[in-house]
């Protein structure tokens, strides 16, 4: 069950086998399988079915309805939503095989998620998508940090676009992170409201991963459940 302040949030890591494929593929409708259609990659396409087919399985486990008959449709900007439940909001992220899924009424929200894997270009990427206060801040990190600390800013940026609806189409330099006060924002774009309504979380799921949830739902009672997609 939903409670009406609450925000759920599943977490777990997709098992790529053949019988989860089957069983997965089963609920997902046409349009998520010709989207899985297009990704030649087996172990991508693999984790797209079975990531999709365990959000239809969470969404229609929680609402109450047959997970085959939800239709799930996009805004313009790629955002998924269900077109017969307009108060139900829910939210998906993968990095590698790990999985987020939200959900919350009457609300928005987005989440991100990312493996934390080393990376050689994390200057270029800061100075294209992280505002100057964020750039001033992160080079300022010792060596040994800043890995880390780029992921948490990405999440929690990454987070915001999608709970807008707008995606990185926003621009990620144009959601400004408080270095001070991570959990608050110093800038957003005008016609996302006032940054007083958007609230952000960070959600620890261990070391080798970064994870935010951003929603308007204040003082929204965040309960994360581990999922067994076994």
């Amino acid at each position: 069950m939903l409670g009406n302040n609450e925000v759920i949030i599943w977490h777990g890591s997709l098992v790529e086998n053949d019988t989860n494929y089957q069983k997965y593929w089963q609920i997902i409708d046409e349009n998520e399988k010709r989207q899985a259609g297009q990704i030649k990659k087996k172990l991508l396409h693999k984790r797209y079915v079975e990531a999709h087919g365990l959000l239809r399985s969470l969404l229609g486990e929680t609402l109450g309805h047959l997970p085959e008959k939800l239709r799930i449709k996009k805004t313009k900007f790629g955002k998924p939503y269900l077109e017969d439940f307009p108060d139900f909001e829910f939210n998906i992220a993968h990095s590698n095989n790990r999985l987020l899924i939200s959900v919350g009424s009457k609300c928005r929200l987005g989440i991100d998620i990312e493996v934390c894997k080393p990376r050689n270009n994390l200057p270029g990427l800061v100075k294209k998508c992280f505002a100057k206060e964020e750039q001033f801040f992160w080079r300022g990190l010792p060596d040994t940090e800043q890995h880390i600390e780029f992921y948490r800013f990405w999440t929690r940026k990454e987070a915001f676009v999608k709970a807008t609806g707008q995606g990185i189409a926003l621009g990620l330099y144009n959601c400004v992170i408080n270095p001070e006060k991570p959990e608050e924002f110093l800038r957003i774009p005008k016609h996302c409201g006032s940054i007083s309504e958007w609230h952000l979380h960070d959600i620890n799921l261990g070391l080798d991963v970064c994870s935010a949830l951003v929603t308007n739902k204040q003082n929204a009672s965040i309960r994360l459940i581990n999922i067994d997609v076994s």
